[in-house]
């Protein structure tokens, strides 16, 4: 189904945002449709594996196949058992086997394995969680219905769109900083942890339109990451259970945004982390909505912010619009986009079986999707130049009257049998959060108003910095 026709998002008035962490489109839906032949039960083709793919082994040997992950064994949710290259150099490195991208920039993705080989090298080197008996083969190993059974019935049950991609080849915050903001001021690496552009919820106060972000069981993290969201009133924030009472009482706002849990014991999937918790998570936000008096006038959008590392075998797109003239570090221009992630788009008023994209030749999806079809909901101008020109995905809410079936029925959530490598670790996430937080003016014994960051260890000792000092800081405010 292609994003062309008359635009239904005046059905909507509730639009829901999850973005999870750090999983290609590949590794988590690839075989949707394989046993099928790549094509919906609705007759849609669908950009999936075919089971023959292949990339080259670490050191030159004999290619390696895609295979699916097996379900109920230890490995299977913490697949690909360690974290992958997933910076600007390492992505680069996976798409075109260099760390610079040639001229032009034509992808072959074959550069995955070697890349993980050298990634497990270093990570072992210094002590990184890596799940026991990891090999660089592993990033070849791709999750199925059997192993996702929550996302896989969604992505069956609505829509899937299988050319969603990244906003830019690169890790965490410039991913997300597009979707907020449409724009990561240059930056093209986490080092860069706060962002002084507007974002989407400025655009949408100045219309009187409502949104709330929820973290999930602390203040979430954007907020701390967008100069413009830090200081504004408690009411915008909350956590997942404040999202659960919103939806049951009917009281969401227009535009909702959902953070997972961020700990390497949380559920926002990143690897090497318990990947059935967030299929609970996902199970979870879909019922507060479905069950919600508001469900057939709301749209839920899930997808993650970038591939991490995880092999795909689609190439990238050129052809992106930079969103303003800043230069971009590493000598990037913003002119191709990152690798595919998944993206799901989920409402009564879609058919099931749908596989939703652009017309070819069209500019694809990316994150600045989302906030074009904000824009287009709620006559927001926009905020760059790429969200100007992405599409938005209005054309999918193609039925008049709202279904009434259940797609997740007799679906049930999967639990991991294994051991969590890196239980208790701080999660790279944590950390930047952290950082964050100790750069708020909390008044201290000396007057002053800002202290070091104590040292922390576990991801325990980072869960509790962060909660207070967000408390601390709230307390000062309201002095």
């Amino acid at each position: 189904m292609s994003a062309t026709g008359a635009n239904s998002l005046s059905a909507i008035n509730h639009i829901v945002v999850l973005m999870l962490e750090n999983r290609s489109f590949d590794h988590m839906l690839g075989f949707l449709y394989t046993d099928a032949g790549n094509v919906s039960p609705t007759g849609q083709p669908f950009e999936g594996l075919k089971g023959t793919e292949s990339n080259p082994g670490a050191s030159g040997t004999q290619p390696v196949t895609v295979y699916k992950i097996q379900p109920a064994v230890a490995s299977t949710y913490y697949m690909p058992g360690a974290d992958p290259g997933e910076g600007y150099t390492a992505t680069n490195s996976q798409l075109f086997g260099s760390n610079t991208a040639p001229t032009p920039p034509v992808a072959t993705n074959q550069g995955f394995i070697s890349n993980f080989s050298y990634t497990l090298g270093w990570e072992g080197k210094e002590n990184y969680s890596i799940f026991a008996g990891t090999v660089a083969n592993d990033i070849m190993g791709m999750h199925t219905a059997q192993t996702l059974p929550v996302l896989s019935a969604l992505a069956q049950g609505f829509a899937v769109c299988d050319y969603w991609y990244g906003s830019v080849p690169t890790e965490t915050l410039p991913n997300r900083a597009f979707l907020h903001a449409g724009t990561s001021q240059g930056h093209m690496d986490d080092k860069t942890k706060t962002f002084t552009s507007p974002t989407i919820y400025t655009s949408l106060t100045k219309q009187n339109i409502s949104w709330k972000i929820y973290g999930y069981d602390a203040d979430p993290l954007t907020r701390q990451t967008f100069t413009d969201l830090t200081n504004l009133a408690e009411t915008y924030f909350g956590e997942f259970s404040n999202f659960q009472s919103d939806a049951a009482n009917g009281s969401l706002p227009s535009y909702s945004f959902l953070e997972p849990s961020w700990g390497s014991t949380g559920n926002s999937q990143h690897p090497n982390y318990d990947v059935a918790l967030g299929e609970q998570f996902l199970h979870d936000v879909y019922y507060a909505l479905r069950n919600s008096p508001t469900w057939n006038q709301t749209l839920l959008i899930v997808t993650y912010d970038e591939h991490g590392g995880c092999y795909d075998h689609v190439p990238p797109p050129s052809g992106a619009i930079p969103p303003d003239s800043t230069a971009g570090e590493y000598g990037f221009d913003f002119k191709r986009f990152g690798p595919r992630v998944p993206a799901l788009l989920i409402s009564p008023l879609i058919p099931a079986g749908t596989v939703f994209r652009v017309p070819e030749g069209s500019m694809p999806f990316d994150h600045t999707s989302i906030l074009k079809t904000v824009e287009q909901r709620w006559n927001v101008p926009a905020l760059t130049a790429r969200d100007a020109a992405a599409p938005d995905v209005g054309a999918v809410l193609s039925l008049a009257t709202p279904r009434t079936d259940d797609p997740l029925s007799g679906v049930t959530v999967p639990v991991s049998s294994g051991t969590n490598p890196s239980a208790n670790r701080p999660s790279h996430l944590q950390e930047v959060y952290a950082d964050l937080v100790s750069r708020l003016p909390v008044p201290d014994a000396q007057e002053g108003t800002h202290r070091p960051q104590p040292r922390l260890e576990t991801g325990y000792d980072y869960d509790r910095y962060i909660k207070e000092r967000l408390a601390a800081w709230k307390a000062s405010r309201n002095a």
